[in-house]
């Protein structure tokens, strides 16, 4: 073969292979579940929502318009107005970066002191372990939302005091489950095996009994979100939350109900919306969790 003939081979090879692997994208995409597909395109949204609200709505969600008070869903207004005349799918759009980023801090502080304790105490036992469990059991026998709203009264009101409380509510869960994980890898020959090559307690600790335990964190750490946005959403609701007139979506909701008989929209709509995002992220968790197993 010439050199012209082998490199026009290369090249088709190449083109073919290249073929294969988008068909290899698109099959794997069109085999995904229709339901687990809704819900990265819910999440997806959102996280577009708190990054650029701008992008989708031109209103302001505090400026409201005279005598566009409690107008009806329309062309001009998608959700409708307000009381004070402000629309309300702004309102939603410029709410989600508060309700995300109090979720997403509520589950960072969940995250890193729960699975702090968890580590501890699966991989020290003894009295260590003892201890922390039995603190762990003092938390998970409070109701989440009595410990939220104690938290909350000792701290102040705000989002970034409401993230603190929810997320001390989720300490419980991550370091439970860290637990199970750590004692699990624990017993694994290839922990074993570190240690009898003369690996020291927290190196073999680093390397490979934490990485190997934080599969089942992953999964859990999504619907440890959606969870924290439901607990923020009521916190909210409840008037412990962000104050007004901060579009926060627990607390549209609030400001809604006095209106249901005239303007059921105002409640409705923030309220499908924390269902849709918190069913979502179940969703997702649940997919994580199939594809770690």
């Amino acid at each position: 073969m010439t050199i012209v003939e082998i490199l026009s081979t290369l090249d088709g090879s190449k083109a073919s292979s290249k073929t294969a692997k988008r068909h290899g994208i698109v099959f794997r995409l069109k085999r995904l579940p229709i339901g687990l597909v809704l819900a990265w395109i819910v999440i997806a949204t959102v996280l577009l929502w708190a990054a650029a609200p701008g992008l989708f709505t031109a209103y302001d969600p505090l400026q409201g318009v005279p005598g566009g008070q409690l107008k009806a869903p329309s062309a001009l207004h998608l959700l409708g107005t307000d009381s004070l005349g402000r629309d309300l799918y702004a309102r939603i759009v410029h709410g989600a970066i508060h309700s995300l980023s109090g979720a997403i801090a509520a589950v960072g502080v969940g995250l890193v002191a729960g699975t702090a304790l968890g580590l501890i105490a699966g991989s020290v036992s003894g009295r260590t372990d003892a201890v922390i469990m039995r603190f762990v059991d003092v938390l998970l026998s409070i109701p989440t939302l009595l410990l939220s709203l104690s938290i909350i009264i000792l701290l102040g009101f705000g989002t970034v005091n409401a993230a603190i409380a929810v997320g001390a509510t989720a300490v419980a869960g991550f370091a439970r489950l860290m637990r199970s994980e750590v004692v699990r890898v624990r017993r694994a020959e290839f922990v074993e095996a570190a240690f009898g090559s003369g690996g020291t307690f927290w190196r073999v600790l680093w390397r490979h009994i934490l990485p190997n335990s934080l599969t089942s964190i992953i999964g859990y750490t999504a619907v440890q979100f959606g969870w924290a946005i439901l607990q923020l959403s009521t916190l909210g609701f409840l008037g412990y939350g962000a104050p007004p007139p901060t579009p926060e979506w627990g607390l549209l909701i609030a400001e809604g109900r006095n209106y249901l008989a005239t303007a059921w929209w105002l409640t409705a709509a923030p309220g499908l919306v924390v269902v849709a995002v918190v069913l979502s992220a179940n969703r997702i968790s649940q997919s994580i969790g199939r594809t770690s197993q």
